[in-house]
């Protein structure tokens, strides 16, 4: 028997939530603030079927580039052949988290700013 093209074409696992996590999401997952520029991870979740993004996109981090009640805008690379084309989506609050990528590189930069300050004082 041929198998399925549809959205969620081989998502068993994908989208499968993970153990005693079952059911309807958070509200301190509904109440996040989101603001433009923002880096998110697009992580599906199963249990919400509105606004879900297609099955490539999950796991891909992007930037927010719109905001509007319940969706955020997110721009995201794609790569195509040899090319990398900037694809923007709309996707609901319950499928994306903030990202810590973001957090790791200002703690970084922060991090080598003293460094600098303290090698200058001792010259």
């Amino acid at each position: 028997m041929p198998h399925a093209h549809g959205k969620r074409a081989r998502t068993r696992d994908l989208f499968s939530k993970p153990y005693k996590t079952h059911g309807m999401p958070h509200l301190n997952k509904i109440m996040t603030t989101y603001h433009v520029g923002d880096y998110v991870d697009i992580i599906t979740n199963g249990a919400i079927h509105k606004g879900m993004p297609q099955k490539y996109y999950h796991g891909k981090t992007g930037v927010v580039f719109n905001i509007t009640k319940t969706s955020v805008g997110v721009v995201i690379n794609k790569k195509v052949r040899s090319r990398l084309i900037p694809k923007r989506i709309h996707i609901r609050i319950e499928h994306v988290r903030k990202s810590q990528s973001r957090e790791a590189f200002v703690a970084r930069v922060r991090q080598n700013d003293k460094l600098k300050e303290e090698a200058k004082k001792k010259g």
